[in-house]
């Protein structure tokens, strides 16, 4: 036995890993590498869910790195205990079904939100849809209180949601100033830093100039975020879909005023759960609401409108570049963002982050949101060019004051960084009478970067694009955070009275894929999701509902076609890698279609006009 794996005596291997199932297929991926390592056939492998009673302490299970550091360290686990085993069985680079997908499909109960404990209560939390400073008035009534903290139990989920509607409607609060209308200039005018992420070389005077821009983006998962909380005498035990069991337990350790060792999280897969959304703050909500149940557990979920106007958002950002274009190459270049911190998840603080800890009687003030340094980086996450310049300056103004909570959406920074160099790069090429795809080769040493521009190119069809009024494709490529996945994204276009993306043709290259068709599966996801955020999603303040904060309809869904490079290079995450290529080769494919630049997100009709010379 080690610290991941246990053997039992009918020769079944219990697999305990502290990476999370959030829908992307990790807990597929691990079990094929503890079977590759062990040499044993893939049924023979059992994953627990994650729990901080069992589990190794493995972080966060964010910016796809659950299989270069995850599955790293459960082969060498493994490794110690393939002794006891016969020989290898071949499931590596095997497309094996999903394990997470069988339930599912079958309509059977799979999610937190499905769970059911003996004797188990519904609980709402009561805030109003806005930011609130704390709760002025409340009538007498049957509400579990803890200062600004108001909370509903009730043996009925729509009973309970129909006492936090009659709570709510009677509450009074004193609302927290609004979020400025042009969030970009209000960005520009309230640095609190500014870090040097990279500089090399003298900047010459710039040939071309362009700012983009995009807004706040709601995580939107279609299913609400949901934890269950019971205590037994001073314990507590929590199961919810966070994305870190050990952060959010020092953080409900922090708020509760209790040692960590008396609370166990337990990860169950949420229905609609990826990035920094509403998961731990719903944790803390059961928890203190459960602590008047009287010893019996308390489902608490959030509405539509909580999530909306609650959980945290993907922060606005501000990107101005510049560069200098020499005999037809980049001789120099200068890339300067402006942002709010891109992360804000709970446990790396001395303060909480949890937002019901601010409403307590006792208010505990929460940490800003910040950003990982560099090589991962968050608002300057992938701002420094991979491609081959001789001088460049990247520098990221990071804003501390928030307007708009703010915190990890998938992709962090990478999403607007590479939508601004991808763009630029069209436009740089354009300027200069060079083939777009043919100019960013010549600045590309990386074979395998190369290697990828050129599978898309070839996938696409891209020299026999079928032209028409209205119609325009257009290139995009990054490596993510500069040392994962490599992506390229081919997008076919059509420009109406609105923009639709008819087809995505990305290639990819993770290294060793564990199990391609997983593989596939997150960059279809991710050039899906991508697609929609730079289409339709953008926010100058929390949104309240689907209305105000539309995402693309199944009926809107492009045609999306994958092809995963195969090598024996050590793997690497797919997870987030399309994302900012997917927005860029969209913006590209816009200009080609109607000779538009348009540099600000999302990419709607309203945005096109304004473009319009």
């Amino acid at each position: 036995m080690t610290s991941r794996v246990r053997v039992e005596e009918d020769g079944t291997v219990v697999v305990m890993s502290g990476k999370v199932e959030l829908g992307q297929g990790i807990t597929t991926a691990l079990a094929q590498i503890a079977a590759d390592a062990l040499g044993v056939p893939l049924e023979k492998i059992r994953m627990l869910p994650a729990s901080t009673a069992y589990s190794p302490d493995e972080g966060v299970t964010s910016g796809s790195l659950s299989v270069s550091e995850g599955g790293t360290a459960l082969r060498k686990d493994c490794e110690e205990l393939a002794p006891l085993f016969g020989t290898k069985s071949p499931v590596l680079g095997r497309s094996v079904p999903r394990l997470d997908l069988p339930r599912k499909i079958a309509g059977r109960p799979s999610y937190l939100q499905d769970m059911v404990l003996p004797g188990m209560l519904h609980g709402r939390v009561v805030r109003p849809p806005f930011g609130f400073r704390k709760l002025v008035s409340i009538p007498e009534g049957e509400f579990v209180r803890d200062g600004s903290f108001v909370g509903v139990l009730a043996q009925r989920e729509e009973d309970a949601i129909a006492m936090a509607a009659k709570v709510r409607a009677k509450a009074q609060w004193e609302r927290s100033p609004e979020p400025p209308q042009d969030i970009h200039a209000w960005l520009k005018a309230n640095v609190a830093e500014t870090h040097v992420a990279s500089d090399k070389g003298p900047l010459s005077r710039a040939t071309l100039k362009a700012e983009y821009s995009k807004l706040w983006i709601a995580h939107a998962s279609i299913g609400p975020s949901c934890a269950i909380a019971r205590w037994t005498g001073k314990k507590l035990e929590v199961w919810s879909h966070t994305q870190g069991i050990f952060n959010l337990r020092r953080d409900l350790a922090m708020v509760l005023g209790m040692p960590e060792e008396d609370i166990v999280v337990t990860h169950a897969e949420g229905a609609g759960c990826y990035g920094h959304n509403g998961a731990d703050d719903a944790a803390l909500d059961a928890a203190l609401l459960a602590r008047a149940a009287g010893g019996r557990p308390v489902r608490l979920q959030w509405s539509r409108e909580d999530e909306f106007a609650w959980e945290p958002y993907g922060a606005a950002m501000s990107v101005a570049l510049e560069a200098t274009l020499d005999a037809g190459r980049v001789v120099s270049w200068q890339h300067q963002l402006w942002s709010n911190g891109h992360t804000n998840r709970p446990g790396r603080a001395k303060q909480p982050t949890l937002v019901a800890a601010a409403h307590l009687a006792e208010p505990m003030a929460l940490a800003p949101p910040v950003n990982p340094p560099l090589p991962y980086g968050g608002a300057d996450r992938n701002a420094i060019p991979y491609y081959d310049f001789p001088a460049q300056r990247v520098l990221n103004h990071y804003v501390r004051e928030a307007p708009v909570r703010s915190s990890s959406l998938r992709s962090l920074g990478a999403y607007a960084n590479v939508f601004a160099i991808e763009s630029f790069m069209d436009e740089l090429a354009l300027a200069s009478e060079q083939d777009v795809v043919a100019f960013r080769l010549k600045h590309l040493k990386d074979e395998r970067a190369r290697k990828v521009i050129e599978e898309a190119i070839r996938k696409s069809s891209w020299g026999s694009f079928k032209k028409y009024d209205g119609a325009g494709h257009g290139l995009a490529f990054a490596r993510y955070k500069n040392l994962s996945a490599y992506c390229a994204v081919v997008a076919e276009v059509e420009a109406g009275e609105e923009l639709r993306v008819k087809r995505l043709v990305a290639a990819v290259d993770v290294g060793l894929a564990v199990n391609p068709d997983g593989v596939a599966n997150q960059v279809e996801g991710g050039c899906i999701q991508a697609a929609s955020w730079t289409l339709k999603e953008g926010a100058t303040r929390p949104a309240s509902s689907w209305e105000d904060y539309p995402i693309l309809r199944f009926s809107e869904v492009p045609a999306v076609e994958v092809s995963v490079l195969r090598n024996d290079f050590p793997s690497m995450g797919a997870g987030e890698c399309a994302m900012g290529p997917t927005a860029a080769a969209i913006a590209n494919a816009l200009h080609d279609a109607l000779g538009v630049r348009v540099r600000s997100l999302p990419l709607t009709a309203e945005n096109i006009v304004k473009a319009m010379p």
